[in-house]
């Protein structure tokens, strides 16, 4: 294996091609690209400051690490890449990417970040920006503390555990997500997704879950939510709340604690498709 310790790198594709090698201390200048087609890389306590970092490698393990504002759109097209313990400041950085492991990472700025990526898991991660996670397929993630609006929006096959997200326009056009123990902070919460489980969650959300097929609600709690669940259908929502209000969902079940207003229009909706009942 060759070793590259405390070493200053800089240069367009410095180490292009890269394989079967170790990093420690090294910093990437100035230079576009430096381990475009590496294979079997590890990488401890690197810096990245400048473009293009990782695009088409494989089997990349990065511990320790910090990427700069300027190695935006960082990792491409890479396959098997594991991040542990570091910070990133660039936007845009993992897209198109197979096989893709997160645990205990920064990302300052987020935007465009995991996009269309599949195979996806996420553990211990601060991340602020918008569209992250856009079109990316059969993800886990758990301790998931997201700002920024449009998370997920087109994603497939998503789990996630114990997270917060403060988010507009949160989990849009989505298919099979199941949401547990977490929070979610934000307007139009879920709208025109398919298979929507929300289990033991806090949900604050103006006009949420609606355009939803197939809702299910476990042990939920939903604050300051009006207008809800409008043009949902197979619905089944156990909230142990009160809602604001409740739009004409289409059918199903939805069992609360009280609603403030519901409101159901016969020129719309047949209202005894959904059975309505309140527990208090």
């Amino acid at each position: 294996m060759t070793q590259y310790i405390d070493e200053y790198v800089e240069g367009e594709r410095s180490l292009f091609a890269e394989h079967d090698s170790r990093l420690s201390g090294v910093t990437f200048g100035h230079g576009e690209s430096p381990l475009k087609e590496s294979r079997n890389i590890e990488l401890v306590d690197c810096s990245f400051t400048w473009k293009y970092p990782l695009w088409y490698s494989r089997n990349i393990a990065v511990r320790q690490s910090i990427f700069e504002s300027m190695a935006r759109s960082g990792i491409w097209y890479t396959k098997d890449i594991s991040m542990s313990d570091c910070v990133v400041q660039a936007e845009k950085i993992f897209r198109r990417c197979n096989g893709v492991e997160l645990n205990r990472v920064h990302l300052s700025d987020a935007n465009e970040t995991l996009w269309s990526c599949d195979g996806v898991r996420m553990s211990d991660i601060q991340a602020r920006g918008d569209y992250f996670g856009m079109n990316s397929t059969n993800i886990v993630a758990s301790h998931l503390n997201l700002v920024g609006n449009y998370c997920f929006d087109g994603a497939r096959n998503v789990e996630i555990h114990d997270s917060t997200f403060i988010a507009k326009d949160a989990f849009w056009n989505c298919e099979n997500v199941t949401i547990v123990d977490s929070k979610i902070n934000g307007e139009y919460l879920g709208w025109n997704t398919k298979n929507l489980e929300l289990v033991n969650c806090i949900v604050e959300s103006d006009q949420g879950l609606c355009y939803v097929e197939g809702l299910t609600l476990k042990n939920c709690r939903l604050l300051h939510t009006d207008l809800a669940f409008e043009y949902c259908s197979d619905i089944d929502a156990d909230v142990r709340s009160t809602v604001d209000s409740v739009k004409n969902p289409i059918s199903g079940r939805i069992s609360a604690q009280h609603i403030e207003q519901l409101i159901r229009d016969e020129r719309f909706v047949d209202p005894n498709r959904t059975e309505i009942v309140i527990t208090r």
